[in-house]
């Protein structure tokens, strides 16, 4: 009996990791899911979509993109975080992922709780003020922040973006003051701008583009450490006088810690051969990025070393 026990639980242990395998090999099997931490039409939905229909193609399945903005990101981030490590639900990683846990307290996610797929690219971000601002440059607009009673507002699209910490590094090193307009997202903060309704804000590429070209914003500087070539004649807050203000956005893939290593490595090599694709590189472009792809270990590093960076910018802040 204790013999037939034995063999009856090793066929079960062999099924399963036949099952596994075999659930591996053919993965994906149905669409996948890839949940956006901002609204949709925002820099980071629309970089994801431009991404995402190489990676369609890649895997043979459809891939839905959900945009689940709220709480600085943190709504999606536990959903993902929760859901089943089958590779069938992934979120887009932002700076966020490491800042917001060096911020906020009672997060019901960690770092731990993810496993790095990939990065697909990276954007900058320009300090914009509207078209009849009488700031011309950032000195100028520090200038006028120093001599503004009540103190000048900005959109802030909500702790620990890259756009909030660029804006909070300057007043840190300018010595200014200025209140925050929290939105979900840049887009509407566009819109506001536009109006007059705050002093200045800093929006992602994406936003930014179309209403700079048009006239209705002014881009006084971009957070890159380069100029952009689809405004080269911004300066970059180096040049403009505030190198500290130097702040890039990433976004890349996340899966659910303990999601199996052979999905990982599919995944990885179809984001991989997606970004190779001119037609990829060119809609991320018009999006307001720039392909800058990295596999999952050159990810992971990447991740350490932004890590560091945040922590000294946080340093700061705190003094």
């Amino acid at each position: 009996m204790q013999r037939r026990t034995f063999h009856l639980a090793a066929l079960t242990l062999l099924a399963q990791q036949a099952g596994l395998s075999l659930a591996q090999e053919t993965y994906p099997a149905r669409p996948l899911k890839i949940i956006v931490p901002y609204p949709a039409g925002g820099v980071v939905d629309v970089q994801t979509r431009a991404m995402t229909q190489g990676l369609a193609a890649e895997l043979g399945q459809a891939v839905v993109v959900e945009a689940r903005p709220g709480a600085n990101g943190n709504i999606a981030t536990e959903a993902v975080a929760r859901a089943p490590a089958d590779g069938y639900t992934l979120l887009v990683s932002a700076p966020f992922l490491i800042n917001n846990p060096m911020i906020e307290t009672n997060l019901r996610w960690a770092p731990k709780d993810f496993v790095p797929v990939a990065r697909f690219s990276m954007s900058p971000s320009f300090m914009c003020v509207p078209a009849a601002s009488p700031a011309k440059t950032v000195r100028e607009y520090v200038e006028m922040a120093r001599r503004a009673k009540p103190m000048l507002q900005f959109g802030d699209p909500g702790p620990g973006t890259t756009q909030t910490m660029s804006v909070e590094i300057l007043k840190s090193t300018a010595g200014i003051e200025l209140e925050a307009v929290t939105y979900k997202g840049a887009p509407p903060i566009a819109l506001d701008l536009m109006s007059n309704t705050f002093s200045m804000s800093v929006l992602p590429s994406s936003v930014a583009f179309p209403h700079v070209k048009s006239g209705k914003l002014r881009a006084l500087a971009t957070t890159s450490a380069v100029r952009s070539a689809q405004l080269p004649d911004v300066p970059t807050m180096a040049e403009a006088g505030y190198p500290d203000v130097t702040v890039i956005s990433w976004y890349g893939l996340h899966a659910p810690a303990n999601t199996p290593a052979a999905v990982l490595r599919k995944l990885e090599a179809a984001i991989k051969a997606a970004m190779q694709k001119p037609e990829a590189q060119t809609r991320l472009v018009s999006a307001g990025g720039e392909a800058a792809y990295l596999g999952s270990e050159e990810f992971n590093r990447f991740l350490a070393s932004d890590t560091q960076m945040w922590e000294r910018i946080n340093r700061t802040l705190r003094k």
